[in-house]
């Protein structure tokens, strides 16, 4: 099947975009890549004291000619998701030695949960987080000891901070490792009616412990469709996860043997064999297109658009907004997972999963099958599914051809809707984004007058006190990098839901961001510029009559052009977000970030 022509075109725009600036960087790899293999050439101090401590695998490192892989780990016990990466480190070491070659933690990178700080002043430092691990990946990999590395991590920030810092050592191999998602427990559906009822005050705070600890009850994922399982997609329909591997549940003999043969495929592609491939050439223009083309079949995260555009600019990639909004016009919605619908994606997986949801797009011409991959193969190479043999190793079959539940996964002939679940609004008021895939088709136009908040908690109690029983459009504003880190605002979306279902049309408006987890309510996220930066979202006033049209692209003030540019900005007392939780070491970053539509990254254009 040809390439459908706007997938064609959009990746052609981006290649000619993007042309000095790639070849800047892929210059770069070939630079690093004609000192390679770097250990070798490290004096005799600097590499004793890099084998000093390794035990058995310290002979091989001093004089074997193996290649040794370096292990970059975001493991913490606190975190679901994150908990079973424990392990992984020796069964890693185990399968490194059985080939011949070595393994070593190379470092460890922060890891931060958004569902933990939500709401406190911690998330303030969460999106931040994404260029510090960045950094920490950078610094575990500068010791130049490695062929080749294996990154463990999975949610929010972290993925996409592991492929930045990856992606500055460009000229290594670069095997990503999935834990995988928690059984399923109570339905998100259920937990979500009981947030709601709680913000109603319906239901107490014990309740509401109880809901959320059945539905978070176990290592793994969460299993809603947010940020960290739509990194988890990327990483497989980018090629650099196993075919199959990502939604396996941890703690499974299977999940064993997955992260076994990942540690195996990358000492097979380093550069001492002939298979040679760079984590800077596997993540090129196609590949950065087909990411794009899974998130928005899948309606994943708003959080990419952003993530996306940060990790494509680490390789010299100029990805925008424009492209992602060129796709979404063409590419169809394929999966229905909470919050886009009621199953979550065991149910994904258990209906086909990735190598159906490949497979379809593949089939219709809505991914490039010409990328390389960590498999040696073009993208056909991921409609497979790993499975245990008789004797307990890994196997592989073909992965489904038709979909186990069309309520969950279909095929591009019979989908969800037409168009992708992302859209980008343009206006008045700036730019911004909004995920239509969860919201029903007669709220995805909203007019009413606008109630400016500068805080979720300002919100809160204008909720509480019946100030907002009519049609709304909430602004919440001073939320985006510069103002105090862009924290996640899913504290709002039970008191909007609920003002939805009693029949209020309502709509939500901020600089600051939703994630995937934005649910069923209108909500223009990410709007740029900011309030802090001049943006003119800082002259909505109370009352003022917003249009927001999903479907449009629209999204606007209904105050003349000459008004509303005479008006004074508002000015908002910042000095509660510059200190404490540790935000008083992150003022740099909220100096230099960027904007939400060039990723809002400290770092320059590579």
């Amino acid at each position: 099947m040809p390439v459908h022509s706007t997938i064609s075109a959009v990746t052609e725009k981006i290649v000619a975009r993007s042309r000095e600036r790639r070849r800047r960087y892929l210059d770069r790899i070939d630079e690093a890549i004609a000192r390679q293999p770097k250990r070798k050439a490290l004096g005799c101090a600097n590499i004793a004291h890099g084998f000093a401590a390794c035990g058995t695998d310290k002979e091989a490192l001093r004089n074997g000619a193996g290649p040794n892989l370096g292990i970059v780990t975001a493991y913490n016990d606190m975190l679901s998701a994150h908990q079973p990466f424990e392990t992984y480190p020796e069964i890693i070491r185990e399968a490194a030695r059985a080939a011949g070659a070595t393994a070593q933690v190379a470092g460890g990178v922060p890891a931060m949960c958004d569902g933990v700080t939500q709401g406190e002043t911690g998330m303030e430092l969460s999106l931040f987080s994404r260029d510090v691990i960045a950094l920490s990946t950078a610094v575990a990999l500068s010791h130049q000891m490695f062929d080749a590395a294996v990154y463990l991590g999975v949610c929010d920030k972290i993925v996409p901070g592991l492929i930045i810092g990856a992606l500055s050592f460009g000229h290594l191999p670069a095997v990503f490792v999935p834990a995988g998602p928690m059984t399923s427990g109570m339905p998100n559906e259920e937990k979500g009616k009981i947030r709601q009822l709680y913000a109603e005050g319906k239901v107490g705070r014990e309740a509401l412990l109880e809901a959320e600890a059945k539905a978070y009850h176990g290592p793994g994922t969460c299993t809603f469709y947010g940020t960290a399982n739509s990194n988890q997609m990327l990483m497989e329909i980018m090629g650099l996860h196993l075919p199959g591997s990502t939604f396996v549940n941890p703690g499974t003999a299977l999940r064993d043997e997955i992260t076994k043969a990942s540690a195996r495929q990358a000492l097979s592609i380093t550069a001492l064999g002939n298979s040679y491939a760079p984590i800077g050439r596997i993540y090129d223009e196609k590949a950065v297109v087909n990411g794009v083309v899974g998130l928005l079949a899948t309606g994943g995260s708003t959080n990419h658009t952003m993530h996306l555009i940060a990790m494509a600019a680490a390789a010299g990639i100029a990805l925008t907004w424009d492209d992602l909004a060129a796709l979404s016009k063409v590419v169809p919605l394929l999966t229905r997972i909470y919050p886009n619908g009621k199953a979550d994606v065991n149910h994904f997986t258990a209906a086909g999963g990735m190598g159906f949801l490949i497979r379809e797009l593949l089939g219709a011409g809505f991914l490039h099958e010409d990328v390389t991959t960590i498999m040696g193969t073009g993208l056909k190479g991921y409609l497979s599914e790993p499975k245990l043999g008789p004797d307990g190793s890994l196997v592989w079959r073909e992965a489904a051809r038709a979909s186990g539940d069309d309520s969950v996964l279909r095929g591009t002939k019979n989908p969800f809707q037409a168009t992708g679940g992302l859209n980008v609004l343009d206006g008045n008021l700036g730019r911004a984004v909004i995920k239509t895939s969860s919201i029903p088709a007669d709220r995805h136009a909203i007019e009413a007058p606008a109630r400016v908040f500068h805080s979720q908690e300002q919100l809160h109690a204008a909720f509480r006190s019946g100030e907002l029983n009519r049609d709304v459009v909430a602004v919440v504003r001073f939320q985006g990098p510069k103002a105090c880190g862009m924290p996640e605002l899913h504290r709002l979306t039970p008191p909007l839901a609920v003002l939805q279902e009693r029949g209020f049309r309502v709509a939500l408006v901020t600089d600051g961001r939703m994630s995937g987890a934005s649910g069923k309510v209108p909500a223009a996220i990410h709007v740029t510029p900011e309030a802090a930066a001049g943006g003119a979202i800082g002259r909505i006033r109370d009352g003022d009559v917003i249009r927001l049209d999903g479907d449009g692209g629209g999204l606007d003030v209904l105050v003349p052009a000459a008004e509303l540019a005479a008006r004074p900005l508002a000015s908002a007392d910042l000095a509660r977000n510059e200190f404490g939780t540790g935000r008083e070491l992150f003022a740099a970053f909220r100096r230099i970030a960027g904007r939400a539509d060039q990723g809002a990254t400290i770092f320059e254009e590579a």
